[in-house]
């Protein structure tokens, strides 16, 4: 399982000129999710993110958390993050848990991450076509694999 973390000062996913999910200051968060992976690799990236510091404190350092700064989430499902671009200048998607699979994965997330901070989280739609908005913070982009968490 992928995440795209970037930290954001604002963050909305629209929907057929819908504002379906949004957040103010906290993370905009890509979820790409493989074959393969588990509930488990979603309770790895939901604990991980829950307590990553990359959030300034008094002194200019990235010390604070989600919940240090009264943060919120919106996630939204990517499985474009899947990418397989070794061969030719198309993409393959294979190596995507099929919607069956990976929607109900990405709400556990989802559900997870509610779960481990104080603020809101929420999301896009699943397999829309979506709009997505961010003001990036810093800017400050971190990518997660859950297959590093595992060790």
């Amino acid at each position: 399982m992928l995440a795209v973390i970037q930290r954001v000062t604002s963050a909305k996913v629209i929907v057929d000129s819908n504002v379906v999910g949004e957040c103010q200051k906290g993370f905009a968060i890509l979820l790409g999710v493989a074959k393969g992976d588990t509930l488990e690799d979603a309770d790895l990236l939901a604990a991980k993110i829950s307590k990553l510091r990359v959030f300034e404190d008094e002194n200019g350092k990235m010390n604070k958390a989600l919940d240090d700064v009264s943060g919120s989430c919106v996630v939204v499902s990517q499985f474009t993050l899947m990418a397989d671009y070794s061969h030719g200048n198309r993409p393959s998607f294979f190596d995507a848990a099929p919607p069956d699979t990976a929607e109900p994965t990405y709400e556990y997330f989802c559900k997870k991450l509610k779960s481990l901070i104080l603020g809101d989280v929420q999301t896009g739609v699943f397999g829309a076509d979506m709009h997505y908005e961010i003001h990036n913070d810093g800017p400050v982009t971190i990518i997660m694999d859950s297959l590093k968490l595992r060790k």
